[in-house]
């Protein structure tokens, strides 16, 4: 069985995870990274692929672009594993979001997983997982999807969230480099929304970034920061409904 790997990981907290259950799925992967500007929607998708599609939640909601480059995807059909990464808090309608936007792009939902993963903003929350005990239960869950795929039940999973979903939150963070950076433009080239200048890397479009620190993560000069002052409100905000530890949920 070749499984589509279809993931939007700006700091590669989703693809870690839907990597993990890909590879206890199938032996035969391909990667199609809509991360990228460039994302055109070109993907080939038979009804005999299993797809995993995986996003993280941006304040309980799919992030708008990720949305936008899965309806350019021709589903024909394919079943479907829906992955939704977050960071500890909580996901609220990221899921529920997902399975409309893969549901009309022509995908049969059988499963869903909500899964935790690094925080992008604070990475001091959920650091390190996916762990070896989360790895573990992806395997478990592959297992069981497998089954349901080999017994011929194409139910469809209840999905928890709310339709209407969430509104979604502000602008949130713009990252920013200091005086180590040297415009070698890998921040622009890698931002998801082209909010960065090319010619001009200290120059963000506030209107344009999606706060997913992808610009920080990639920078080899560690040039990009956050405002200290917004990451010290975040931290206070999460430090609470983060101080639990969250396990993976499986709907199937």
């Amino acid at each position: 069985m070749k499984v589509l790997e279809i993931y939007f990981s700006p700091t590669g907290g989703t693809k870690k995870v839907t990597d993990e259950l890909s590879q206890a799925l199938s032996d035969d992967i391909e990667r199609v990274d809509i991360t990228v500007n460039a994302f055109g929607g070109e993907i080939k998708i038979t009804d005999e692929d299993l797809c995993v599609i995986g996003v993280p939640s941006f304040g309980g909601r799919v992030p708008a672009v990720a949305v936008e480059r899965i309806s350019q995807i021709s589903g024909n059909g394919a079943k479907a594993v829906l992955v939704c990464a977050y960071g500890n808090r909580a996901f609220e309608d990221t899921l529920v979001e997902l399975e409309d936007a893969a549901t009309k792009a022509g995908f049969e939902i059988i499963a869903a997983i909500a899964a935790v993963a690094e925080h992008s903003i604070d990475r001091t929350y959920a650091a390190g997982r996916p762990d070896a005990a989360d790895r573990t239960t992806l395997r478990s869950f592959a297992a069981k999807i497998s089954d349901k795929l080999q017994s011929g039940n194409d139910s469809v999973p209840m999905i928890p969230g709310n339709r209407p979903y969430k509104k979604r939150g502000g602008g949130g963070i713009v990252p920013k480099p200091d005086k180590s950076c040297t415009k070698c433009g890998i921040c622009a080239e890698n931002c998801p929304v082209g909010a960065i200048e090319k010619e001009d890397p200290s120059k963000t479009d506030k209107n344009k970034c999606i706060s997913c620190m992808r610009c920080i993560s990639v920078c080899p000069q560690k040039a990009r920061k956050a405002n200290p002052v917004m990451l010290a409100a975040v931290n206070v905000m999460l430090k609470k409904v983060c101080a639990e530890r969250k396990e993976y949920l499986l709907y199937i």
